[in-house]
């Protein structure tokens, strides 16, 4: 293996002839090291590899070409530098994942937190060329013909009731099993909760995070929803997938999480962006900035007008589009994104406005969760004309007319009518609401005329 400078673009691992250019981003870090792993069980690394001030560095890009090196290498960043939670920095001499790469394998001894002994998460080089889509491409349908299935990829499968067995059961290739049943019921598009990279054991103690809000990655396929055991295959898996139901004429849309990450608050563990950057990627308290601003409920809030945030929402974008062939995207908590570094609303926030206008994005399908735990709720007010929203009023009122609640009636035409006094003065106002009565979030159908939401119930007393 040769170490050549290499170059600060593209970010993350690229495969060049004769082997691989990495760049990652760090204003803060003193030094950078390339750490090589020949196992995802692996503590410690085969090989470290140094980048220096003078020939690996770039403004804030640390970059460098190995030669010999091939899809398939584990590997993982390390950035020393101070160690200062008041003024934000956060820098450990732990292995780091690559914001950037395109897949992560997740050791069976992993440990969130670590401690002595324990292997981290890897990220894993992959050529995103060496698949063959066989002519695949996005099917582009209206919105006003467009029926959606919200569904978890491990629980749509995993109960035997399925009909899907192991080893499939629970996985992306077990959803393929189930294709003709969704065409059957007349679904357009099926909405994937979180499939980035997540942490499982971002949870209580003895419990699993089920539902995949706390990512790793905004890049990779989560590698616990696949029937296959390597990463590489992984990604095939993911889009084989997608591939065979657009054959079917299902589009497919991902629930995506860009308003916080797994590494939580200020006793969370350090995983990635902390480590690197941690004053760029997080939105800090104002005087002590050992604490974290948190909106999103979960510990942290991403920086994500932040120019360098900004644009890594956007590449992994078009990472899903370009590379992945997904349809649409639902922003979780996306009132979230329209905050500046000091957490105020915006009235036209960059990141927002850039997702609406890129052409790399101009034909898929944006869905906005138009409201966050900090108090923003702009249904009816999302920033921009394409973006689509989550209507919770629709939710909550046809709810209350089915239970037969006292005074639900007036409010029904509304809802009917594509909620004109949400939308009636947008472009294209028929089509902006998401009209919809239960999700991952609230009851069930089930729960449908027996039970409550919390916002009903402080209504109905």
């Amino acid at each position: 293996m040769r170490l050549l400078r290499g170059r600060p673009y593209p970010l993350g691992p690229t495969v060049v002839p004769g082997g691989v250019n990495v760049s990652v981003w760090s204003r803060s870090a003193t030094s950078v090291e390339l750490l090589l792993f020949d196992a995802a069980e692996d503590v410690e690394p085969a090989d470290v590899v140094p980048l220096d001030t003078t020939d690996h560095r770039t403004y804030a890009y640390w970059h460098a070409e190995l030669t010999g090196l091939e899809p398939g290498q584990l590997y993982a960043w390390r950035a020393p530098g101070p160690w200062e939670p008041a003024r934000g920095l956060r820098h450990t001499v732990q292995p780091l994942l690559d914001p950037y790469a395109k897949a992560v394998v997740v050791p069976r001894g992993y440990r969130r937190g670590g401690g002595p002994g324990t292997p981290g998460m890897k990220s894993v080089v992959t050529d995103l060329a060496a698949y063959d889509w066989e002519g695949d491409q996005p099917i582009g349908r209206r919105w006003g013909r467009t029926v959606v299935y919200e569904l978890h990829v491990r629980g749509f499968t995993a109960s035997p009731s399925s009909g899907v067995r192991p080893p499939l059961a629970g996985t992306y290739a077990g959803l393929v099993d189930k294709i003709d049943y969704l065409a059957d019921l007349g679904v357009t598009a099926v909405e994937l909760m979180p499939v980035q990279a997540f942490d499982a054991q971002d949870a209580p103690p003895g419990r699993t995070n089920y539902w995949g809000y706390t990512p790793v990655s905004f890049f990779a396929v989560h590698p616990g929803h696949a029937a296959a055991g390597d990463p590489l295959g992984v990604l095939d898996e993911f889009r084989t997938m997608v591939k065979k139901l657009h054959r079917a004429g299902i589009e497919v849309i991902l629930d995506v999480v860009f308003n916080h990450t797994a590494e939580g608050g200020a006793d969370g563990p350090t995983l990635s962006w902390r480590g690197l950057d941690n004053r760029a990627y997080y939105l800090l308290e104002a005087g002590d900035q050992a604490g974290y601003v948190d909106y999103s409920g979960c510990g942290n809030t991403m920086n994500a007008n932040h120019s360098v945030v900004r644009r890594m929402i956007l590449d992994a974008l078009h990472h899903w589009v370009a590379d992945m062939h997904v349809d649409g995207f639902r922003f979780d908590l996306a009132s979230i994104l329209s905050r500046d570094s000091a957490g105020k609303p915006m009235a036209d926030p960059p990141v927002l406005w850039q997702i609406e206008t890129d052409s790399v994005l101009a034909g898929t399908k944006l869905v906005a969760e138009a409201w966050d735990p900090g108090g923003l709720y702009q249904v009816g007010s999302f920033v921009g004309a394409r973006w689509r929203e989550w209507n919770g009023r629709f939710r909550d009122d046809v709810r209350a007319f089915v239970r037969g609640d006292p005074g639900t009636v007036a409010r029904l035409p509304d809802r009917l009518l594509a909620s004109p006094d949400l939308y009636g003065r947008r472009p294209a106002e028929v089509e902006h609401s998401i009209n919809f009565v239960t999700s991952h979030d609230g009851l069930t159908l089930n729960d449908l005329v027996s039970g409550e939401t919390d916002d009903e119930r402080l209504r109905n007393r």
